[in-house]
């Protein structure tokens, strides 16, 4: 961090400025504090761009959009004022360097489980900015922020509102005018064609191949930014020195068609899918600049204070007779009572005008409260990411209850395989265009198929509440073991079973999770009885809504009774091995779980 220049601000909107933390494309990065004590980041965008009425509108829109945003893995837009003289946004000081810094000054390419770590939150931050409708086009080592629990995304969407800036009358990009960084730009960037979601996953994948070789995949600009963009459009990228199954994935990534390229949605399973090593997501000599960098930030002090202010004034040398005397800072104003909105020069401070400090930095009377604070008890600590939850709790009665439900609806699914299979029989000796009717013991036969129907139906029931309680305690349990790893919110546990269509693929990825949460691993653990059983109860699903729309007895003629006695047959089939499957499935996952707990137990009484 810079410290302040003659020519900049003292104020910008309610925050008092402490410092540069850079300058850009669009305009100057002041580090902050409000007026409440919070300390952000301020952009203000640059003058030139201020008087274009267009880039206003957009630039206003952008930040509506962008303070939309939610998520653990961006930072916040707290705060911005497009109609100032000089229009700017504040958004929360995230307290670390850029990956930039990380990979190119302090420590090089980053460790497999580095990457893997970012790569989780980079699609995550992703995905909560195109939610809110918004393209980053800006994703680049230098707008990703490193801290000690995990990466923050900056900049996102207003990046965006300088395509019109930079656009001529007839609505082409103006030669030599670039939005995005060379070396981490979408081919579709490079052409001045459509951005979309996928030119993010394009930049993603050139972010992550830097970060785990230091080296950019298309080569730098050291040849002229053409060649560069030229490779960008029309080659190959150069993935070596980049491990498996990192470099299929970034080539997947990098593609040139953007509808060729992976969603954030398959590119989280597949990051998430490979081995994780454990421990710290930095290595150690990351994290030690992290924490200097932290007590670099404590030890900012406000360059307007009046206590510094004032001492400057006491040491200065009196001025020569006749001299007009100025204010410290050699700004000849008068000194402001309030924070000066917008953008202007820095406010001085003058001891005779001003002989105590604001209202909020005056000590308060014994026994009463700072002005403007809350009153006791009025604030609670908000969440956070990793906040502790609750403890595993056993799940060995639910899984043992459930396996025996599981156990008794296989009888009437054999039963009712029985009957239909005797019914098969009969009807066969029948001529195929006759009524099913006219063969013997018909009522009987229709009365034990409805019969056993109406058994599998209760018993199903049993597994309509059973099941949930147990997968619902199962989350839960995974949450404890590996807390913010696992997708979708809790409540989705039980819920997702019970909505049409997506009861066929979210369970599976909350399955996924709570199996690797509770096994510790990516990879093995008797994954296959897992997958298997899901496919084989994905087909008996299936099987089962085909099989309702018609039973054998309401048939016109034997042929098609017959016909539906294979479809009800080919159901239940699948329905007995997906129930043997299942009851594998439970006793596995439920002792695993179980195993976890009592050793955790353990390791605490020891």
């Amino acid at each position: 961090m810079d410290g302040l220049a003659p020519d900049d601000p003292g104020w910008i909107g309610n925050y008092r400025l402490l410092g540069r933390l850079g300058e850009g494309g669009m305009g100057r990065v002041y580090l902050a504090r409000s007026d409440r004590g919070r300390t952000v980041a301020v952009k203000v965008v640059q003058e030139q761009l201020a008087r274009k009425p267009d880039f206003r509108r957009r630039f206003a829109q952008e930040v509506k959009a962008a303070q939309r945003v939610g998520g653990e893995w961006t930072a916040p837009v707290l705060d911005a004022d497009t109609d100032a003289p000089t229009p700017w946004v504040a958004t929360g000081y995230v307290a670390g360097p850029s990956l930039a810094e990380v990979v190119d000054k302090q420590y090089g390419p980053l460790p497999a489980n580095s990457v893997r770590a970012l790569g989780i939150g980079l699609v995550r931050a992703l995905q909560a900015i195109h939610g809110a409708g918004l393209v980053h086009r800006d994703l680049k080592p230098s707008n990703v922020l490193v801290t000690i629990d995990g990466p923050r995304v900056i900049d996102f969407g207003i990046a965006r509102a300088l395509d019109p800036a930079l656009q001529s009358t007839d609505g082409l990009t103006m030669t030599g005018a670039l939005v995005g960084s060379p070396g981490f730009m979408s081919p579709e960037q490079v052409r001045g064609e459509r951005v979309t979601f996928a030119s993010d996953v394009f930049c993603l994948g050139a972010v992550l191949a830097y970060t785990a070789t230091g080296k950019l995949p298309f080569g730098t600009g050291e040849g002229g930014i053409h060649s560069l963009l030229y490779r960008i459009a029309s080659e190959e990228p150069d993935l070596t020195g980049l491990p498996a199954p990192w470099d299929q994935l970034v080539g997947w990534c990098l593609v040139k068609d953007p509808s060729q390229r992976p969603s954030l949605e398959t590119l989280l399973a597949r990051i998430e899918s490979m081995e994780d090593a454990g421990g710290a997501w930095l290595p150690g000599e990351v994290l030690a600049e992290l924490g200097r960098h932290a007590v670099q930030l404590l030890n900012s002090e406000d360059p307007q204070s009046p206590q510094r202010l004032q001492s400057h004034v006491l040491a200065a040398p009196a001025p020569a007779a006749g001299a007009v005397e100025t204010p410290p800072g050699g700004v000849g104003q008068a000194p402001a009572h309030a924070p000066v909105q917008g953008f202007g020069p820095p406010v001085p401070f003058d001891p005779a005008h001003h002989p105590s400090p604001p209202p909020w930095q005056q000590s308060p009377p014994p026994g009463s409260l700072h002005a403007g604070s809350p009153p006791p008890g009025s604030l609670r600590p908000s969440p956070h990411y990793f906040s502790p939850r609750p403890p595993a709790r056993s799940a060995r009665a639910l899984g043992t209850a459930l396996s025996l439900v599981l156990g008794l609806y296989v009888v009437p699914l054999l039963i009712r395989g029985a009957v239909l299979a005797y019914t098969f029989v009969v009807l066969d000796g029948q001529d195929g265009e006759a009524d099913p009717r006219v063969v013997q013991d018909y009522d009987v036969l229709q009365f034990a198929t409805d019969g056993v129907e109406f058994l599998e139906l209760l018993i199903g029931l049993g597994l309509v509440i059973l099941w949930p309680l147990w997968f619902q305690r199962m989350r839960n349990n995974a949450d404890a073991f590996a807390p913010v790893r696992l997708r979708f919110a809790p409540g989705m546990a039980a819920g997702a079973w019970f909505i049409p269509v997506v009861n066929l693929f979210m369970p599976k990825q909350m399955t996924n999770d709570i199996w690797t949460a509770t096994a510790g691993q990516a990879r093995g653990a008797a994954r296959w009885l897992m997958h298997t059983w899901w496919w084989c109860w994905v087909a008996y699903m299936l099987a089962a809504l085909n099989e309702s729309f018609s039973t054998w007895y309401s048939n016109d003629t034997v042929s098609g009774a017959q016909e539906d006695i294979i479809t009800a047959e080919m159901s239940i089939v699948a329905g007995v091995v997906s129930t043997v499957l299942a009851v594998f499935f439970v006793r596995r996952l439920t002792s695993m779980q179980q195993n976890r707990i009592e050793e955790a137990r353990s390791n605490g009484a020891s």
